[in-house]
């Protein structure tokens, strides 16, 4: 990882904790075939790109969740019907406290990362977590017990 101390504390790039493998999915793919593609890769999220349509979108298992509990078919829904496209893009120049900022903003968990117009990776909630623990862990700081009361 390319950590680099400012003033003591580690920063984290969005490059850094980014998974760079994206699972893409066409408008065409029906949310059943999606979710066995995400649940297949362990992942929340998969970029729908359509070749007939400009920008991208991203379908995320909340997307799939609300389909179901709404009473959808999700052998007859489609990608193209349940992805988001009005999205917020990270840089993997920024900050992992810059995108956990834009998602806590935005009311979401993933971040579509871009560079140079393409899509460079996606960035979840979990991949901040790992990174801010990991970079603690390197810092030598433990983390102290959680205590709970009955």
């Amino acid at each position: 990882m390319h950590k680099r101390r400012n003033q003591g504390v580690l920063v984290v790039k969005v490059r850094d904790g980014m998974s760079g493998q994206v699972l893409t999915v066409g408008p065409a793919h029906t949310l059943r075939q999606a979710a066995r593609m995400m649940s297949a890769r362990r992942i929340g999220a998969a970029v729908v790109i359509d070749p007939e349509h400009a920008g991208i979108g991203i379908l995320t298992e909340r997307d799939i969740l609300d389909s179901v509990a709404a009473g959808e078919d999700p052998d007859a829904e489609l990608a193209a019907q349940h992805r988001t496209e009005d999205l917020t893009y990270a840089s993997p120049e920024w900050t992992l406290e810059e995108a956990a900022a834009a998602m806590v903003k935005g009311g979401f968990r993933h971040l579509v990362v871009i560079e140079d117009h393409d899509v460079a990776g996606l960035l979840s909630m979990r991949d901040i977590v790992r990174c801010w623990t990991s970079a603690e862990a390197v810092q030598g700081s433990s983390p102290q017990p959680a205590t709970t009361s009955a």
